[in-house]
């Protein structure tokens, strides 16, 4: 059974921006930081906008808690604390309308979090309107700028709003420490062609690019009858308008389908996402970053390394082979292990500061 404890000392630091926003949870009397939070959830009567939170963490007894938020986004993995000792931690979250899905319902207005993990201990909560950069990069006097990673992407990157579907951008911003926010604008059905013609898509989401912001583009998987030219043309037309923003464009190459040749390899065209006029958009996608000189992540090659090391059965858990014999999409888990490698990949190209993440 999951306890939920709460300990006394309890506050919410606000920017000038922010009426007072106090926060409740649990049982007894809590400080006045707690008094918007009940046995497991916080809400925060704030406008949309980008937030700094830091939770402290444990109680009298061993604790173990992890914190999601909004639409079901990860926030901060399940961290363990001992009897009697106190950590805290601190992320930075993207609040937006719609919270999930970009035309999906709008959702509860405000910040609502939630506290979970096999034994949950809340100490202490604060939060802060964030700040936004000026300038590209993370250099600037006082507190440090954050730094947005907008997600344009389909239904396997998405804020998936029900279980047991996730996308693997629901699951990045638990990687990913304070000074660095997640806007997942990634829609479920969405391809090139209809992410770039819909109002409520590319239009809204390229006028809040800031300068030195990142653009992670993963479009492939509903291309289905996209023509070869029009695909690289489209690439092109997300890449120019991330560029004349100011920010940083990121080309990503689609997640796997899980579908297994006899031979127990993935090297096939549905696996591989080759559509039925013989495109090969992870091909496309890095020819479009090598003519424009756009950072890549070839998630196709990692999660195609990732499921056949796995075989057959093992990988099954990450997609929802057997909740639903759906091999496209994946599970919390698959999610997870997904944007654990995007994550790298950041680090890896120096998009991210190593500093900025969190590992294992």
């Amino acid at each position: 059974m999951r306890r939920f404890s709460i300990a006394v000392a309890a506050a919410v630091a606000l920017g000038t921006a922010l009426s007072s926003v106090p926060a409740h949870a649990g049982q007894g009397s809590g400080g006045p930081g707690l008094r918007h939070c009940t046995a497991g959830a916080c809400h925060f009567d704030v406008p949309p906008g980008t937030y700094d939170v830091r939770v402290t963490l444990g109680g009298e007894a061993a604790s173990s808690t992890g914190v999601s938020g909004e639409t079901r986004r990860s926030l901060l993995p399940e961290t363990a604390v001992p009897a009697g000792a106190r950590i805290t931690r601190s992320f930075t979250v993207n609040v937006r309308t719609p919270e999930g899905e970009p035309t999906g319902p709008e959702g509860t207005p405000g910040l609502d979090l939630r506290i979970g993990g096999s034994a949950p201990a809340l100490a202490d909560i604060r939060i802060s309107r964030a700040r936004l950069p000026r300038a590209p990069g993370f250099a600037g006097a006082g507190r440090t700028p954050v730094r947005q990673i907008f997600l344009v992407g389909d239904s396997t990157v998405c804020d998936q709003p029900g279980d047991p579907y996730s996308g693997w951008g629901q699951q990045l911003p638990q990687y990913l420490r304070k000074g660095v926010s997640v806007a997942n604008y990634a829609d479920s059905g969405e391809s090139t062609v209809t992410y770039l013609g819909n109002p409520q898509l590319w239009a809204t989401v390229r006028p809040l690019i800031r300068p030195g912001d990142l653009v992670l583009v993963q479009l492939a998987h509903n291309d289905k009858t996209t023509d070869e030219a029009t695909y690289r043309a489209n690439l092109e037309t997300l890449v120019a308008g991330v560029r004349e923003q100011g920010g940083q464009p990121v080309l990503v190459t689609p997640i796997v389908r899980r579908w297994f040749n006899p031979d127990g390899t993935l090297n096939n065209g549905t696996a591989l996402l080759v559509n039925g006029l013989g495109v090969d958009h992870p091909a496309v996608i890095r020819a479009v970053a090598a003519a424009r000189g756009v950072p890549l992540i070839d998630l196709t090659a990692k999660t195609k390394a990732l499921v056949e090391s796995l075989g057959v059965e093992g990988s099954k858990a990450l997609y929802l082979t057997n909740e639903a014999r759906d091999n496209t999409h994946t599970s919390v888990r698959g999610a997870t292990a997904y944007a654990g490698l995007v994550r790298d990949e950041l680090v890896t190209r120096h998009l991210v500061p190593k500093g900025l993440v969190r590992v294992g």
